[in-house]
């Protein structure tokens, strides 16, 4: 087994970015705004986290019920099929 020192040495480390985009553009995460949710969502229709995208809780928050309401109305899909 691999001991921590260097499992932690083998962890990636994830550049975040500084900023948050809805904080920035001032505006808000609306399921109506589609070009703005896609940038948030992966190629398989998953909701990127906060980690990899850099927005605040808050607004990360109100993307998911955007998301998922705009899901639910056919502007996006719920998956990505091959």
């Amino acid at each position: 087994m691999k001991s921590n020192k260097n499992r932690r040495l083998l962890k990636k480390r994830i550049i975040k970015p500084k900023f948050d985009y809805f904080e920035k553009n001032k505006i808000i995460p609306d399921y109506k705004d589609i070009e703005n949710i896609r940038k948030f969502v992966s190629e398989r229709g998953k909701i990127i986290g906060r980690m990899y995208t850099g927005i605040s809780q808050k607004n990360q928050k109100l993307l998911g019920i955007a998301v998922k309401r705009a899901r639910f109305l056919g502007l996006l899909p719920f998956k990505v099929s091959a």
